[in-house]
């Protein structure tokens, strides 16, 4: 397979060309526009990128509704971080190595946005309050100083039919307890069972602990 491995940029340019055109690179800006302010405002979700010391990399979900992240600024961006499972991967990752990525989506429009940068994670109480859902705050909230800031094409989304109304997939995709059978070893009655757990902490405490607190079904008898 090594004798097929693209090493460098030279072989990759000499195999695929330059950028087509000079605004493919101009593109990017050092600040947030007008309009990349306006899409954010717009997005109701975004994947964070993160990455470790030891050079692994995670990308995780984040979402509200609409407005849901703050611009501070035409530099700073603050989201809420709110209850997960507790695996804190991207808050670890960002206390460890600051540098991330966000890549902003609005539903049925086939452009993104994406913003590269540096984060810190802060409990300013100040910032929490622009948070507030249900009556909660956030504990923690991700402080995104923007380094760079660019629009993306509408290319994939519509070679994947993303957002097409006729692509219907739900009822055969794998559920979150089925992703985590095969490498736990649970059968289907220990799958359906921690299925239905996740399913009601996430009706139930969408803003709070979403943990599932219940007896584990491979700990009952």
């Amino acid at each position: 397979m090594t004798e097929h491995q693209i090493t460098s940029e030279d072989q990759l340019r000499a195999l695929l060309g330059d950028p087509i055109h000079p605004l493919v690179v101009a593109k990017s800006t050092a600040i947030l526009t007008p309009s990349i302010k306006k899409y954010i405002e717009m997005s109701p979700f975004a994947a964070l990128a993160t990455h470790a010391p030891d050079g692994s990399s995670d990308v995780s979900p984040r979402g509200d509704p609409p407005g849901w992240v703050h611009i501070k600024d035409e530099k700073t961006l603050v989201l809420p971080e709110r209850p997960g499972n507790k695996r804190l991967d991207s808050v670890i990752n960002i206390i460890n190595q600051p540098k991330m990525s966000l890549l902003f989506m609005i539903p049925d429009v086939l452009e993104t946005v994406r913003i590269n940068g540096s984060a810190i994670i802060s409990t300013d109480p100040d910032l929490l309050e622009l948070f507030p859902i249900n009556g909660k705050l956030p504990e923690l909230c991700i402080v995104v100083a923007v380094e760079e800031a660019l629009g993306h094409c509408s290319k994939a989304y519509r070679r994947s039919k993303l957002w097409d109304v006729d692509y219907k997939s739900k009822e055969h995709a794998p559920s979150l307890a089925q992703l985590m059978s095969d490498h736990l070893n649970l059968d289907q009655d220990m799958s359906q069972e921690l299925d239905d757990g996740i399913e009601n902490d996430t009706k139930e405490r969408m803003y709070y602990c979403l943990l599932y607190t219940s007896p584990s079904p491979r700990d009952r008898g």
